[in-house]
């Protein structure tokens, strides 16, 4: 398509997935980039539907009174923190919004007035889990290409949004305590020191390819680092140098994952140093998290989350309470202590066996879970054998539910249902259907990722007529 550029456009609100809705003649055209609502910039037309444009922001002519300078040297190129330019105020408001237009366009049922969303008190640091990439191929700025000097191309970083074999070099991320920065810095120096190969993304091949670390609130720290060749003498020797160089490391892991992907919940986790898991804690319960163990990555807001939704439960100690997608089983175990019997079910085969340990730890004995995929478990079969819930929380991925999972959710007919969704345009999509038998009572938004466009929603809905 020939190049369009529109100068001087006005830019109304932000809109879903991080974009900013304005109008140039009778056209909808969504601006994406570095652009925030209320203000004047020229954009270049990308691609062209029937009933809307999508452009890319070039120049800010008048800023936007609601933008702030970002913090990060690597905002605009790194695909994280794409929300820095806007005061956090501005974010949370829109996040809120966003949970308000879903369920108005998208389910169009009646609800009650959103509650506030609840902030997240920490911006910056929030995360206990990050993961890098290594690779050879850096991403240069316009000008390092143009000074055609020889830059160092090894990297260890983040991917470039659209660029599959392209690594930003992270010098400073602050998503994570900065031991996560110390770790990662002092890695690659060593690794460049040795001359070890940083992985090829586009051969698929190369020795060092991925570094995870993950902490959690009880000062434990895990690192894994995969390899993408068995190099028994080199492995040796990167784990050494970590284990003597960071000794807080209570996890110290090793994976090989020769692979044309980077999935691996399919490989070998080698324990090099201490325990092969961490373990979180959450008012007295302990969550052992182990390498491949899915586990809210801001733990102080999945706290926050927890207890909207096991408020959200009405819990009173003689309920049989469903939770669905129950990953290892944080969310079943938190309210169990208040329920007569908690069923769990999850597809991740591993995440079910890490939800029994989180049982057992806890001396939780209330609990069963299954592994399978939803709509193959949750059948009417099911339900005559374990009994018909009085509550069910669901908290599916960001595709939302499986029509056939909302049929049976309809069949098992719990007097309260609380839907946790990180993606509110799926899950008013599912509301609508459960709208059939279900009324929202209780709408709560949390944010749980700062500085990003992605928001939570706790939802509380009742059986019709039901008191």
């Amino acid at each position: 398509m020939k190049k369009q550029i529109i100068e001087k456009l006005f830019v109304e609100k932000p809109v879903a997935e991080g974009k900013c809705i304005a109008h140039f003649e009778d056209r909808v055209v969504f601006v994406e980039g570095n652009v925030a609502p209320e203000e004047v910039v020229d954009v270049e037309i990308y691609k062209k539907k029937s009933n809307y444009w999508l452009a890319k922001a070039l120049r800010v002519h008048q800023p936007s009174p609601y933008r702030v300078e970002p913090f990060c040297k690597h905002y605009g190129v790194c695909g994280g923190c794409k929300w820095q330019h806007l005061s956090y105020e501005k974010q949370l408001e829109q996040k809120q919004q966003e949970v308000v237009d879903a369920l108005e366009r998208i389910a169009k049922v009646p609800f009650p007035a959103v509650m506030p969303i609840i902030a997240s008190e920490k911006t910056r640091y929030y995360r206990n889990k990050l993961e890098f990439t290594f690779s050879n191929s850096r991403w240069l700025s316009a000008e390092e290409i143009a000074s055609q000097t020889d830059f160092e191309k090894n990297a260890l970083g983040f991917h470039v949004p659209g660029c599959f074999d392209k690594i930003v070099d992270i010098e400073t991320c602050y998503l994570q305590e900065d031991i996560s920065n110390q770790i990662r810095l002092s890695l690659k120096k060593f690794a460049l020191q040795k001359k070890f190969s940083f992985y090829d993304l586009k051969n698929q091949s190369g020795f060092l390819r991925n570094l995870v670390i993950r902490t959690a609130n009880t000062g434990e720290l895990m690192v894994i680092v995969i390899f993408a060749e068995n190099q028994p003498e080199n492995i040796k020797e990167t784990m050494l140098f970590l284990q003597k160089t960071f000794p807080q490391i209570t996890s110290l892991l090793y994976i090989i994952n020769t692979k044309r992907n980077d999935s691996c919940h399919d490989q070998e986790v080698h324990t090099f140093a201490g325990k092969s898991y961490i373990t979180a804690t959450m008012e007295d319960l302990q969550f052992r998290i182990g390498a491949k163990s899915f586990y809210q990555t801001n733990t102080e807001q999945a706290y926050q989350l927890y207890k909207v939704a096991r408020n959200f439960a009405e819990l009173q100690g003689n309920e049989i309470v469903y939770d669905l997608y129950t990953g290892t089983g944080t969310i079943a175990n938190f309210v169990a202590p208040k329920a007569k019997k908690v069923i769990g079910i999850e597809y991740v085969a591993e995440a079910i066996e890490d939800a029994k340990i989180n049982s057992e730890i806890n001396h939780i004995k209330n609990t069963a879970f299954f592994a399978g995929d939803m709509k193959d478990v949750l059948t009417s079969a099911f339900l005559k054998i374990h009994g018909k819930p009085d509550v069910i929380i669901t908290d599916p991925p960001r595709a939302g539910m499986h029509e056939s999972v909302v049929k049976t959710i309809l069949e098992a007919s719990p007097k309260i249902l609380v839907y946790v969704s990180c993606n509110p345009a799926t899950q008013a999509r599912d509301v609508a259907l459960l709208s059939e038998k279900y009324e929202i009572t209780a709408v709560q938004p949390v944010d749980m990722f700062p500085h990003t466009y992605h928001v939570e929603n706790v939802l509380q809905m009742r059986m019709n007529n039901y008191q």
